[in-house]
């Protein structure tokens, strides 16, 4: 978990624009840091329950682990929106503004709510279009309404504001890794167990009868 917590240090210390090999290796010791921690846990879980019972802390442990992984997804989707909501309103209004388009809509669309933003990033489509309406694109010069659609503006302009929810997505998650290696050391050593022979119940009987 200390490996996993690692990671997302280093996720959060990466730049902007950042070299793709640095962010691969990132990745893969962040599978490798949930590897070796979801194993041992799993079999200290298992090994920690009479085996009569490992059926109910079997589906136990997946209802929590499905139902952590759902929460989890909310959860940082509503972080990363706090912290696109923090910087994006202002780079946006100021960002269209510089474009010539009139302040009261770009004061308005960039008052909008951040998820259109958020998922269009994701989805790698340009909403400002969408955003401004056919009829006030028009007013603007052709050169700036290029700008406006092209590939170039809309990434270039949420970057910073992106960035910024990303810090915030992995902060949380560092603090939870953290909390989830506390958790484990908590736990201590695997206790030694010491291996019973399986006696035939007549030899059974026997050892358990009264010396005459």
């Amino acid at each position: 978990m200390l490996v996993f917590a690692g990671t997302f240090v280093g996720l959060m210390l990466l730049p902007i624009d950042f070299p793709y090999g640095v962010f691969a290796l990132l990745i893969a010791f962040n599978g490798l840091g949930v590897g070796m921690f979801a194993a041992p846990n799993t079999s200290a879980i298992m090994g920690s329950v009479p085996a009569r019972q490992r059926g109910v802390a079997s589906g136990m442990r997946s209802t929590f682990q499905n139902s952590g992984t759902s929460l989890s997804i909310g959860v940082f989707f509503s972080l990363m929106i706090i912290g696109l909501s923090t910087t994006l309103p202002t780079t946006l209004t100021q960002g269209l503004q510089q474009q010539g388009v009139p302040a009261d809509l770009a004061q308005r669309v960039g008052n909008l709510p951040p998820v259109s933003s958020l998922f269009a990033a994701f989805l790698g489509m340009n909403p400002v279009q969408n955003l401004l309406g056919p009829d006030a694109l028009s007013r603007l010069p052709v050169a700036n309404q290029q700008v406006l659609t092209g590939r170039e503006f809309f990434p270039q302009l949420i970057q910073g504001p992106f960035h910024n929810g990303l810090i915030v997505v992995f902060t949380a998650a560092t603090i939870l890794s953290v909390l989830g290696a506390f958790a484990s050391l908590l736990r201590g050593a695997r206790p030694k167990t010491v291996p019973t022979d399986v006696t035939a119940p007549g030899k059974e009987l026997a050892r358990t009868a009264p010396t005459p």
